[in-house]
């Protein structure tokens, strides 16, 4: 992400402060402190957010993208799947307060733990991504919702080739392995927990790479109908 970011500001030419002043410009009405108030709640700087916020707000005047754009910058990475219902998961992780569309403060403070966010704030993340129905707890219906949805959208490229059988065995042996108290969900606290002491379960959840690096690349390599 580091790498993006020195890309971007090289990239750019206009002067920055002009920048500050367009943050009023979003249909959210970002307020003249809120500049200052994503400084504090993410990880980048006022030079990296000006910079993000041109790009963002180049082909997105209103400072939102709808859950369609968002689909069609995943289909760009993944042509060779389907990325459909992977896109609109993490859709719906980045549009916390769920009113279908992400504005740039939900944008880049998803992408500050993403990129640069503890390992602890990346699976609390990850978690939600699973949570599907936002009830505090993974069921094994949506963890292979989530890891079907993945396997579609790499398609012919999944090595080994997972079918519909085979994604099934391997949710039940992530899931039993996470499901500590054998109550039929995982918590946040065992998701955090196996998480934390067994490395593999992150390779076993089957995305949690994919699920942070296509982020990271937005918006410096939107699909030039949105960049």
């Amino acid at each position: 992400m580091e790498m993006q970011v020195h890309k971007m500001l090289e990239q750019t030419s206009a002067p920055l402060d002009h920048d500050l002043e367009d943050l009023d410009f979003q249909v959210v009405r970002y307020k003249p402190e809120g500049l200052d108030a994503l400084c504090r709640n993410t990880k980048f700087s006022r030079k990296e957010l000006q910079i993000m916020y041109r790009g963002f707000k180049q082909e997105c005047p209103l400072g939102i993208v709808n859950e369609e754009t968002f689909k069609d910058i995943y289909s760009q990475f993944f042509p060779q799947g389907d990325a459909t219902a992977y896109a609109h998961y993490v859709f719906n992780t980045f549009d916390q307060d769920k009113n279908g569309t992400i504005s740039f403060e939900e944008f880049v403070t998803g992408l500050s733990v993403l990129s640069r966010g503890s390992l602890q704030e990346k699976l609390q993340w990850a978690f939600m991504l699973y949570d599907v129905n936002g009830d505090g707890i993974i069921s094994k219906e949506e963890m292979l919702d989530i890891v079907t949805a993945i396997y579609d959208m790499m398609g012919q490229f999944t090595e080994p080739y997972i079918d519909e059988g085979t994604a099934k065995e391997h949710v039940e042996k992530v899931f039993k392995k996470m499901d500590i108290n054998k109550d039929g969900y995982i918590s946040v606290d065992e998701f955090m927990e196996t998480c934390r002491g067994d490395s593999s379960i992150l390779k076993g959840l089957a995305g949690f790479d994919t699920l942070i690096q296509i982020p990271m690349h937005y918006p410096d390599t939107l699909p030039s109908k949105y960049a």
